[in-house]
């Protein structure tokens, strides 16, 4: 990673640390109780948050040819929104997809929102922080009925409670920019 490159991941983890990390009971998704939380939108949705986290994705697919970006809804919405905003700024254009959790029961009843994905769209399925994986699984399943190809699967963040090895049943491996060693938890 050149200079430029670390110093972007340094600042990201700052605004992480100060803004999304919070050391309390919570009971996550899974069902977990953790003495740790990452609200990831809280970073994703502030501007400097974003403009990082789509300028390292950015970076880390530049060599990918990929068609668009997304994942399943909410977790990922901000970073898809930041992440093909900047790709037209520097004219390396990706289309972006959103997942709903769940088919629409009206109007075009679309699980999957945005530019139309052909069946052999090469794409990024990204989520902001992962803990046992499940959703971004769903996102994999999701895209793969429709036929695209995953060529990336990245979080922001890993909370390291077995995201990693769900995945890789899915013959996909998870890269995240950070993981909860990261922050000393």
């Amino acid at each position: 990673m050149n200079k430029k490159k670390t110093q972007a991941k340094k600042q990201l983890f700052e605004i992480l640390k100060k803004n999304s990390f919070k050391r309390r009971r919570v009971i996550l998704s899974s069902g977990k109780l953790s003495n740790f939380y990452f609200d990831g939108r809280i970073s994703s949705l502030m501007s400097s948050g974003a403009y990082l986290i789509a300028d390292i994705l950015l970076d880390m697919i530049k060599d990918d040819r990929i068609d668009a970006i997304g994942g399943l809804t909410l977790g990922a919405d901000p970073i898809i929104g930041a992440t093909v905003a900047l790709s037209f700024k520097k004219n390396r254009p990706i289309n972006g997809f959103i997942i709903r959790k769940n088919e629409k029961k009206h109007g075009m009843k679309r699980r999957i929102e945005g530019p139309a994905l052909k069946k052999s769209s090469r794409v990024v399925i990204i989520d902001d922080v992962v803990t046992t994986g499940s959703s971004t699984i769903q996102a994999i399943k999701a895209a793969r009925k429709i036929g695209c190809k995953i060529v990336r699967v990245i979080s922001v963040v890993d909370r390291c409670e077995g995201a990693k090895e769900n995945i890789a049943k899915y013959k996909c491996d998870l890269e995240s920019i950070f993981t909860k060693a990261d922050f000393s938890v």
